[in-house]
This record gives C-alpha cells, structure tokens and sequence, in this order.
C-alpha cells in the first residue's frame, strides 16, 4: 500500500508531481492531464508567455505573467478539481512577478527551484493556501530556506523537493564540478532532510525526490528509501498531452544514452540536454548578430558579453519543432522512452491501475 502524500491542504490521488519544464514544455495540456489522473501538474512559468498571443516579440516582461494565468486557467478547464500548480525559478529576472501571478491565476501550489527561493514566503503571504516547495540538493541548502523562512515569515516549507543533479534534466542548482563524481547520494539526502525537520523543527516534512525516476521499480524504490512521494518530468514528454512539439519528442525517441549530457548555461547554472546541437545553437546566435532580447535572467552571460548562446529562446525553439537550433533539455533516462504513450497510461504502470483503477479493484468485479 503506498501511503498518501499530503503537501499543504493537498493530497494527490497519488504521491507524484509532475516536474516542471520551460519552456511550454509543462503547460496546460500536460500539467492538466496529470492533475486530472491524480498527480500534481505544474506549469512551468519560464519562457511561458513566448509563443502565445499574449507576445509581440518586444514585451517579454508583460506577456510572461498573461501567458501563465492563461495556462492555469486552461489547466484547470482539464482537471476543474485536480491539484495544478507552477514552477517558478528563482534565476529569473521576473521571479516576484511570477510567483504572485501563479497564485492570481490559482496555482494550489509553488514548486522553486534553480537558485534558493529564500523570499518565497514573503511573496505568497496574501495567498496562505497556496503550498510553497522549495528544490534542494543538500541538507544545507534546506536548512538553509528554513531558518530564513522560520525567521522572517514563521512559516517552514509543505514539502521539500530532493532533485538529483547526476540524472535530473534541465537547470540544476549545482556547480558542474560536483556533478557525475559519484559522491552524491539521494536518498541519504532525502532520510537526512527528513530527519533535519525532524530534530530541529519538531515537524515530519513531505520529502519528494526528483531526478532519475522513470518507472514502477523506480517509484516503488524512492518510498522504500523513505521519499513520501516522487517528481518527474522527461518520462511526460512523449505523451499524447505533453505541450512540445512533435518534433522535440521525436528527438527523445531517437536519443541514445551518449546523447545526452551536461552543458552549461548561460545563467550560470549547469543544465542536463542533448548535447549534440549546442554548437549549432551558438554559431546560430552569433551569426544573426543577436543580442539578448528578453532580460529573461537576472545573471545571463549572453545578455553580458555574448558567451553561448539565448537560451530561453533557444528552448522555445525547440518547444516549436526547431531541434536543429533549439536546445532540447532532458534527464538522463530520456533514452528510454520508445513510443508516444499518453498520462493515463503511465500512471497505470506507475501505479498498477488498469484504465485509471487500482488493479485489485478490477479483478474483484
């Protein structure tokens, strides 16, 4: 029996969160249709109003907080009573903004990462309900936010995210020197953040660990190494209700392990992607003479001195069906998937259903 996750007000049908990916890759397709099987969907906000009507290729700024209440409302059309929420990076130049627009637009819950979201607290003080959740990848680091956040705003963390950094896709919130070196242990992380709260805060704190997860054996053996629930994002993408292209799905299909690797970020931040095209999204960049058109970053080396390449519209490429010169962010178990499939059909391998029912149920009928 896999026993329930409760974050906040909230509790998921099952303990999964859906990771969030910018950009539009997590929208309001997929993010509803896990909400609506059971989990927690999140809309991930970077990047989140390119594309959209809300856009006009000059006000970055303003269409970013549009283009996310649009989402969540569309989310929500799909899953009227599912439990959806965003994903909000700290690395953002419009992280307040993002942050009170999610819980304008009904976000149940706040998923941050990619920097320490040591303010978040403050800027979901007019919003108790909404569950805040920061990502870590170390004891210090949720010490860290819980102190601050004790301190200043008497409020812990609902949950606390565990990710990965040697399997997670996307930005990851670690220097790239301390990734892949075989040290990093996860669930030590996870039972020692648990115990943390535990000891000094008298509180058993949801723990979910994120990174690396991809099937049944997979979820079934986070729990068993005391995680109260599991996050995951690139085993999402080739499914039916997944907001990419189908040409940025394709490329997970037809990826091989060697394919995918680390590559660092112009935010200053080490990212897990197919590798393969950085190169070509560079010279892409370099050759239009492009200069940074967003300010999406508080610190981007692109926007500084033209090092690597735009990446926030370089992933909008790639959400687009340019693979050639977008990137295309992955974990590292990417490779796996072979065919389009759709959420429900994970969730019943997830979690032995058949057709959304738990199978013992079935069998009794």
């Amino acid at each position: 029996m896999i026993k329930p996750l409760k974050i906040g007000r909230y509790t998921p049908r099952f303990p999964l969160i859906q990771g969030g990916m910018g950009v539009r890759i997590s929208a309001s397709g997929l993010a509803g249709h896990v909400a609506l099987c059971g989990g927690i969907g999140l809309v991930a906000s970077a990047g989140i109003g390119l594309n959209t009507p809300f856009y006009d290729g000059k006000n970055f700024f303003t269409a970013e907080p549009e283009g996310l209440k649009a989402e969540l409302r569309k989310a929500y059309q799909i899953a009227p009573d599912g439990i959806i929420g965003t994903n909000c990076m700290v690395a953002v130049t419009n992280y307040d903004e993002m942050v009170r627009a999610s819980c304008e637009g009904g976000a149940k819950i706040i998923v941050s990462g990619a920097g320490l979201p040591l303010n978040l607290p403050e800027l979901t003080a007019e919003w108790p309900e909404v569950a805040i959740v920061p990502i870590v990848s170390s004891v210090r680091a949720a010490t860290l936010i819980a102190r601050k956040w004790h301190k200043g705003w008497d409020r812990l963390p609902d949950a606390v995210v565990v990710e990965d950094p040697d399997t997670a896709g996307g930005h990851l919130g670690e220097k790239l020197e301390n990734i892949g070196s075989g040290e990093y242990d996860q669930y030590a992380t996870v039972r020692e953040v648990k115990a943390y709260f535990r000891e000094e805060w008298q509180v058993e704190m949801p723990v979910i660990a994120a990174g690396g997860i991809w099937d049944r054996a997979d979820v079934l053996h986070a729990l068993s190494e005391g995680a109260d629930g599991v996050q995951m994002a690139s085993r999402f993408v080739c499914t039916v209700e997944c907001d990419a292209s189908d040409a940025f799905k394709k490329a997970y299909l037809d990826c091989k392990p060697e394919d995918i690797g680390l590559i660092m970020s112009p935010a200053g931040l080490p990212g897990r992607a197919l590798k393969g095209n950085v190169e070509r999204i560079r010279q892409r960049d370099l050759a239009l003479g492009l200069r940074c058109p967003s300010g999406c970053l508080k610190k981007c080396s692109y926007k500084t001195g033209q090092e690597r390449f735009c990446v926030v519209h370089a992933l909008d490429r790639a959400q687009r069906g340019d693979v050639e010169t977008g990137l295309v962010f992955c974990g590292t178990n990417a490779w796996k998937a072979n065919k389009i499939t759709t959420v429900q059909a994970i969730f019943d391998e997830l979690f032995d259903l058949v057709d959304g029912v738990p199978r013992q149920e079935t069998a009794g009928a």
